[in-house]
């Protein structure tokens, strides 16, 4: 008898060590490199192309913004009543089409700088603009690594109009839209931690490059912060559709932002990524891996996000703006009080607006 317990135990233990060995192998590159998958190795080139000439060498810029917004302007055009393809890449080889929808104003700009990429490299427009999203948000600190799967097929039509929101519409009719693909409230909130590294050409004209909070090179809590601050009309502010008051000189904030952190269906997971990066992290990345496949199969796909660079840690701790004081937050959660913060020193300053690339 304990002859046979010995004979599994070694069993098992030579069993563990093949697994392990399975799961550890890994495939190197022409290039250098070494990922899981050899599919996986035609990205390196790209990746090293588009953090040179796309992203200015990495930076967390005007182009990581971009790329960012148009990861979820095509791949929300989907909906299993309605049609579309998700996210294939149809924003890009329909552009004539889909660039015409008003929610999809400016976003020709980020078409046309990604297109050389697009056309020199051997890879569908729909992986493309998933992947450039990823490795975008990777350039800036605080963000987590986002998943990236490999398999999109060329795009065969063009979205359907209407269903990209837009920040003027109804809180109701915001998360029906995102509910018809299989998004929860929370998960919306989380989606909207990409407002944290964005900043808004089209909103208002007039100012333009102008970010939704005051970090906007940083992945990190500052948007659920500040979105919270009773708001001070704008400067300038003409009525623009979408455009809420700003609670900051030089900072602008969407209706949709303020009324999501304020509605009683979300005001409680907004205020839960005030003060925990860690889970702002981790329920972005959970919800942008979601939206990343919409219209696809992922059993169908190849898992490369080992190819993913790793991003630098957060900068800085949560805090109130200058000159701001925990009177200035409107409390909006009815099940917890909003966490207790500091102010940064010195008088209240204006948020500068974000360079163009």
């Amino acid at each position: 008898m304990a002859f046979k317990t010995l004979s599994a135990l070694v069993l098992a233990l030579a069993t563990a060590r093949l697994s392990s060995a399975a799961v550890s192998k890994r495939v190197t590159c022409a290039t250098g490199q070494t990922t899981a998958n050899a599919a996986c190795c035609a990205l390196f080139p790209i990746l090293a192309d588009i953090q040179a000439n796309l992203f200015d060498g990495g930076e967390c810029g005007e182009e990581v913004h971009e790329s960012l917004r148009l990861t979820f302007h095509d791949a929300i055009g989907f909906s299993p009543s309605k049609g579309g393809g998700g996210a294939d890449g149809s924003i890009f080889y329909f552009d004539e089409i889909e660039t015409a929808f008003p929610a999809n104003l400016g976003i020709d700009d980020i078409i046309d700088a990604q297109t050389p990429f697009i056309n020199a490299h051997n890879i569908t427009a729909g992986d493309f603009i998933q992947f450039a999203g990823a490795v975008g948000v990777s350039n800036c600190p605080g963000a987590p690594r986002l998943e990236f799967l490999l398999g999109r097929p060329k795009a065969t039509a063009a979205s359907p109009p209407g269903l990209v929101p837009e920040p003027q519409d109804s809180i109701t009719s915001i998360l029906a839209r995102f509910a018809d693909v299989g998004f929860s409230p929370a998960e919306v909130v989380a989606l909207l931690a990409s407002h944290t590294i964005a900043a808004a050409d089209h909103v208002d004209p007039s100012i333009p490059g102008t970010p939704f909070d005051s970090t906007p090179g940083v992945f990190d809590t500052q948007l659920f912060i500040e979105t919270q601050l009773r708001g001070v009309l704008f400067p300038g502010t003409g009525g623009n559709q979408g455009e809420a008051e700003s609670p900051l000189q030089g900072e602008i904030r969407l209706d949709s932002d303020a009324l999501l952190a304020r509605d009683s269906r979300t005001a409680c997971t907004w205020q839960s990524f005030a003060v925990d990066q860690a889970n702002l992290q981790a329920k972005f990345r959970a919800a942008m891996a979601k939206l990343a496949i919409l219209g696809h199969n992922r059993a169908n796909m190849v898992d490369c996000s080992d190819v993913i660079p790793v991003p630098k840690p957060v900068v800085g701790k949560p805090h109130l703006p200058a000159g701001k004081t925990m009177n200035d937050i409107e409390q909006a959660c009815n099940t917890a009080p909003f966490p207790s913060l500091t102010a940064d020193p010195g008088p209240a300053t204006s948020v500068p607006p974000v360079p163009p690339s």
